[in-house]
């Protein structure tokens, strides 16, 4: 008997190696590769309005990670708009939700190489409604904790094999905050799901694009903000000395957005207010959402 899922209503129709099914009844062989090895990447697509918000941008870090796996895509990079349009056809109307994509590399023998001749990669989409922050999230900020980065040094790619950042998630859940910002060899990387953003002396600062970080969408969304906005936008390195001193700090990514850090480690971030450049930064993300409804 199909259980319900938390987040997910009713039993909706998902779509799995080309065919639509209810999501009770979807399912994959226990030789998957994405099951056996975690071999294997995915997407998340925000929608407002019932549009793709960056879709460009998702299908072009989609296909880096296929890339860096040595998977072909199952689907042409044309398709893939249709392929969600008719996806969300099948749903009842979401005012916001998210298509998760997620591509494995296909069932096959357990062996640890990749197989060969390779396989049919394992396609399969859902769509499920958006949650968006809270106002008391966008209005008075999240907590953090700092913790080291213990994860593989492949986080530049969208793997499915996310055991590391769901340790680092149930770190943050175990000391009562929101989010954790991890540091590797005492250098800022990003937090447990989103990307990490701090502000010093006006500059908005991220990590560096390299295989330590997760490329997160916003990563050129904010940059492009931030000349909206007559901000400096720079990336670099960033130590734990140099960011328990920031004049603020914020954290993204397709769920959260955008949400102010008021608190890292029981210590307020300046006031423990959000600041000013993330107020500009929020204002002018919510007017990018409001012109897909135009």
């Amino acid at each position: 008997m199909f259980e319900s899922i938390q987040g997910v209503q009713g039993n909706p129709q998902v779509y799995l190696n080309g065919r639509y099914v209810a999501l009770s009844e979807a399912c994959v062989s226990v030789l998957d590769r994405g099951f056996i090895f975690g071999d294997g990447i995915y997407e998340v697509v925000p929608l407002y309005h019932q549009k793709p918000f960056r879709m460009q941008e998702h299908l072009d870090r989609l296909e880096r990670s296929l890339a860096k796996l040595d998977m072909a895509s199952p689907v042409s990079r044309q398709a893939w708009p249709a392929l969600i349009d008719e996806l969300l056809a099948k749903q009842p109307p979401m005012p916001t939700a998210m298509v998760y994509i997620q591509i494995t590399r296909g069932v096959a023998k357990r062996d640890h190489a990749f197989p060969n001749p390779p396989v049919k990669p394992t396609l399969f989409m859902m769509a499920a409604p958006m949650a968006l922050p809270s106002s008391k999230a966008r209005e008075q900020g999240v907590t953090a904790i700092s913790i080291d980065d213990m994860r593989w040094l492949h986080c530049d790619i969208k793997s499915i094999s996310l055991l590391g950042n769901v340790l680092a998630k149930q770190a943050a859940v175990n000391a009562g905050v929101d989010e954790v910002i991890q540091f590797r060899d005492g250098i800022m990387t990003e937090g447990a799901a989103c990307n990490v953003w701090m502000v010093e002396q006006g500059r908005v600062i991220g990590a560096p694009r390299d295989n330590l970080v997760l490329e997160g969408i916003r990563y050129g969304l904010f940059q492009e903000l931030c000349d909206s906005c007559s901000i400096e936008f720079s990336l670099e390195s960033v130590s734990r000395d140099r960011l328990a001193q920031a004049d603020e700090l914020m954290v993204s990514s397709a769920t959260r957005e955008v949400l102010p850090v008021v608190e890292l480690d029981g210590k307020p971030i300046a006031k423990g207010l959000p600041g000013p450049i993330y107020v500009k930064l929020r204002q002018a993300y919510d007017d990018r959402i409001a012109q897909l409804s135009l």
